[in-house]
């Protein structure tokens, strides 16, 4: 069982992470299409430089607290009951990995493009990226299968999610010219950000659907017409952020295009038309 802070913490970071890989990929093609390439990470622009590796800074850093606060502060210290695993915190240590793999990455960029230690060329990052969202699949795939009704249903999706960030992140190592996998791959993490959010809001919040509520560590709905209507309504809850996602999307393409847009991409257009009215 989750709660409300276990679900937002972690979607702010894929929320903010998603937007920034969006606008940066819309930015990069609009501004020169033609030397266009994926990339698996963002510099910040501005102040001298200094923002530069801010999006990294924040993934390994954001992803070493969690770790911390579902390591230590979760489990109290207490990692072993009669010599054996804590029991009573096998989902802490389940968290513990998926962030520990998001920690690594962060880590193997940042040493990666400041040093010589490991100098991996962006196709490479993009493979640990992909390890790092299997790890966090895997976990959630496994994981929910102790939860069970419409706390499950929610996990569901969130797993079809991360499906969709570990695919996106494999295209990226195998189309590296591909604008659209880049484009995905902005939108998936950010529809995963957003779907913490939701399920966060939902299961353990303000929005509960009618007929259920939350009972210790489990959600139950009575009459069982209550939990297909919830289950419903979270396939509306994803259908419109997935919309308003997609809207957001195609506006902030034309606002790119129209202040920063290269003669190079205006000639790709004229050409693309040539070829489909021949």
């Amino acid at each position: 069982m989750g709660s409300f802070k276990g679900h937002v913490v972690p979607g702010s970071l894929f929320l903010a992470v998603g937007l920034w890989h969006i606008w940066s990929a819309m930015f990069r093609y609009v501004s020169n299409p033609m030397s266009f390439r994926f990339q698996v990470w963002n510099p910040v622009p501005g102040f001298h430089g200094k923002l530069k590796y801010l999006e990294l800074y924040v993934v390994a850093i954001g992803a070493f607290i969690d770790l911390c606060i579902e390591l230590l502060y979760s489990t109290h210290l207490k990692f072993f009951v009669n010599g054996e695993l804590n029991p009573s915190h096998f989902n802490d240590f389940e968290h513990s990995g998926m962030l520990l793999m998001f920690f690594v990455f962060g880590v193997i960029a940042i040493l990666s493009e400041k040093t010589s230690f490991v100098p991996l060329p962006q196709e490479a990052l993009s493979l640990i990226a992909a390890a790092a969202f299997c790890a966090e699949y895997l976990l959630f795939y496994f994981h929910s299968t102790t939860h069970k009704g419409l706390e499950g249903y929610y996990h569901l999706l969130l797993v079809l999610l991360i499906g969709l960030c570990i695919l996106s992140a494999v295209g990226g190592a195998l189309f590296p010219t591909s604008f659209p996998v880049d484009l995905c791959s902005g939108i998936a993490i950010t529809l995963q950000g957003l779907w913490f959010y939701q399920t966060a809001f939902t299961l353990y919040g303000p929005m509960m659907p009618y007929g259920c509520q939350l009972k210790g560590n489990s959600i139950i709905c009575h009459p069982a017409d209550n939990e297909i209507r919830g289950e419903l309504l979270a396939n509306f809850q994803l259908f419109a952020l997935t919309l308003g996602v997609l809207v957001a999307v195609v506006g902030s393409y034309v606002f790119a295009a129209s202040r920063y847009k290269n003669s190079d991409l205006s000639s790709m257009h004229v050409a693309r038309d040539g070829l489909s009215r021949d």
